[in-house]
């Protein structure tokens, strides 16, 4: 397996930076990038974003690799960060843990210690990735998104404003199914009332009621109505 082909080394000691470009040259890297202070990291990453990040803890400057680490994920989450120092006691152990790195690296290390961890790492990272691509496509199938505020899970049967579950009565909440699973039809009458009420006669009146008492509850969700013919939720 191939290592990423974009990554930046952030260390202050120009002898292990040159070791370091050496080992990813020699294990194909083709763009390394190299930097000993958290401001110039930082310029950079507003233009050019590194496939993996290796970070020494001790760098130069008011802002160490722990804090620089923090910044980075506030900005991109998705970049794994392997750390080096030669510090391994249990403070500084703690605070890289808190984290979450892709790996630990002690000084002094090998070209082996590097390679392994660096694999090890980038796995990680593709597997990672791919369950979160899986999730989100999970997600998109099951979950209706109406607009900016709400979206609607089918498997939960729930709506939610701004993220938040909305709670609602029985009814309603048949309506609300009804409205987002068939989103951007024109849902007639009868399908409606038979989807809530069953095969129990209703009156027209009764479903207006029900949609009228929505409306109040949920004033800005899309439900537009369609005379004389039904009802339909409007997503986009």
């Amino acid at each position: 397996m191939q290592l990423p082909q974009n990554i930046m080394i952030v260390e202050d000691e120009v002898l292990t930076q040159r070791y370091l470009k050496d080992i990813l040259l020699h294990n194909g890297v083709k763009n390394i990038v190299c930097y000993d202070n958290a401001k110039d990291v930082l310029k950079h990453m507003k233009t050019t974003q590194p496939n993996m990040i290796l970070m020494d803890v001790d760098i130069i400057g008011p802002v160490d690799g722990i804090q620089l680490s923090r910044k980075i994920s506030e900005m991109n989450q998705n970049i794994p960060i392997i750390f080096i120092t030669a510090h391994c006691d249990e403070h500084t152990f703690d605070e890289v843990l808190e984290l979450s790195p892709y790996g630990f690296i002690s000084k002094p290390f090998s070209s082996k210690d590097i390679e392994v961890t660096l694999r090890l790492a980038y796995k990680r990272y593709l597997v990672q990735q791919e369950m979160l691509r899986y999730k989100n496509a999970v997600d998109n199938i099951d979950t209706v998104f109406i607009n900016q505020q709400y979206k609607y899970s089918k498997s939960l049967k729930t709506l939610y404003k701004n993220n938040q579950p909305v709670k609602l009565k029985k009814k309603h909440q048949l309506l609300v199914d009804a409205l987002c699973t068939m989103h951007n039809q024109i849902i007639t009458f009868d399908v409606l009332t038979e989807k809530i009420w069953g095969e129990k006669s209703i009156s027209d009146s009764a479903l207006r009621t029900l949609i009228y008492t929505l409306r109040q509850i949920l004033p800005d969700l899309p439900i537009i109505s369609y005379s004389k013919v039904g009802y339909s939720l409007e997503t986009k």
